[in-house]
């Protein structure tokens, strides 16, 4: 009987360990074209719980990429496009900030938390892709960004067109948000932007739970976080734009 009994509680905690240690991929659907992220479960557990409450709840469902700094990241997560361009935005609403987990680097591919300045365990709804190798700043800055998945397959393809579309920039309330089919022909001509012209997240769901999807990735780790921050070469400016975009968005939401 007490081997039975203690045959059956390390299973169960054997079975504790595998619901734990499972890896998740989402597919995110966008008027773009579609990709997978495969989470990092194990390497930042309370990040990626964070993520999948937003999206088990469909917070993401009809949010949009308001941002992309031309070959630095694409962002999104946080917002929506309301169709009235005198206030074309509205925030996502947040919960409590996750507690940032700066274990892996912000390699070319890489999902990130964006977060406010000088504030590293602040990231709630924003989430960014990397569209190059940001390793080298965001790996240190602000506490170090927290890595919670990569694009995987040809994801990087719908991540890349995204990343070429026109961004007005100026001070208008379009400046940083990517759109489809305009110019800057169409923004010198007063063309109003419309929700053709949004790029948007149509869904984010969960297409696969298996606790080994994530066992052949081998991430590439942040060795970099606590060493100099904010000195690296050129970091400073999309950093920058970052952080600010970020305590905006903090303002609004709490102060």
């Amino acid at each position: 009987m007490l081997k039975k009994s203690v045959l059956a509680a390390t299973f169960t905690a054997a079975l504790a360990v595998s619901h734990n240690a499972a890896a998740t991929i989402v597919l995110v659907e966008t008027n773009m074209g579609d990709f997978e992220i495969n989470l990092f479960d194990q390497t930042t557990p309370k990040t990626v719980t964070n993520f999948l409450t937003y999206v088990k709840d469909g917070a993401y469902t009809n949010s949009v990429f308001h941002r992309s700094l031309k070959d630095f990241v694409i962002q999104g997560g946080g917002k929506r496009y309301t169709g009235n361009n005198a206030a074309p935005f509205i925030d996502v609403p947040p919960r409590s900030p996750v507690d940032n987990e700066p274990k892996l680097s912000n390699v070319r591919g890489t999902v990130a938390m964006a977060k406010i300045g000088n504030s590293p365990n602040s990231a709630t709804t924003h989430w960014y892709v990397n569209v190059k190798d940001n390793s080298a700043n965001l790996d240190r800055d602000n506490g170090g960004y927290t890595v919670f998945g990569v694009v995987t397959g040809t994801g990087m393809s719908i991540v890349d067109s995204i990343n070429t579309l026109y961004v007005p920039g100026g001070t208008g309330l379009f400046r940083e948000t990517p759109l489809r089919n305009y110019s800057a022909t169409d923004l010198a001509n007063n063309v109003p932007v419309t929700a053709a012209n949004i790029v948007t997240i149509e869904r984010i769901t969960v297409i696969n739970d298996s606790p080994t999807t994530a066992a052949s990735l081998n991430p590439t780790p942040n060795t970099l976080v606590g060493k100099n921050e904010g000195s690296s070469s050129g970091s400073s400016a999309p950093t920058l734009l970052m952080v600010l975009a970020g305590l905006a968005f903090w303002r609004r939401r709490k102060v």
